[in-house]
């Protein structure tokens, strides 16, 4: 586990079938990034409005292990990885009751938001990156202690 959010499913995420549509999944994910943003220090209202560089989505998917219906309690582990100077992928794994349900992954390029060119990621974003990732680790050393105890 990294940082974790909670999210509990609502009637208004959910299709005509009754379980979470599609895309809704990432916008729930898209939520647990701005909350560890949020955590980290990180101004939500500047980094959204007046930034001189932005980290688009190039690439987001989502696989679904089970149905999830609205009322089930979501626990989103979000796993970061800088994956370049000027990318990072963000690994959302969605628990319910202690079981995976889905896992879903974007991947986000810094440019400047004037020229649209590529650009290394600036230092407030890699320590978010170092934090998350060394929270990641901190969690994962807790869980493997607490199943040899």
């Amino acid at each position: 586990m990294a940082f974790p959010y909670y999210y509990t499913v609502r009637f208004q995420d959910t299709d005509a079938a009754g379980v979470v549509y599609f895309a809704n999944i990432l916008r729930i994910c898209h939520e647990a990034y701005e909350v560890s943003l949020a955590a980290s220090s990180i101004n939500l209202k500047s980094f959204f409005t007046n930034q001189s560089v932005v980290f688009p989505i190039v690439h987001a998917s989502a696989d679904f292990l089970r149905p999830l219906y609205c009322g089930d309690n979501l626990m989103i582990s979000l796993l970061v990885e800088k994956i370049g100077l000027d990318k990072f992928e963000i690994i959302y794994e969605i628990i319910v009751d202690e079981v995976i349900v889905a896992k879903a992954i974007t991947r986000h390029v810094c440019i400047d938001v004037s020229s649209r060119i590529k650009q290394e990621l600036p230092d407030y974003m890699n320590n978010w990156l170092k934090r998350t990732t060394s929270d990641a680790e901190g969690a994962q050393r807790r869980k493997s202690r607490e199943e040899v105890m």
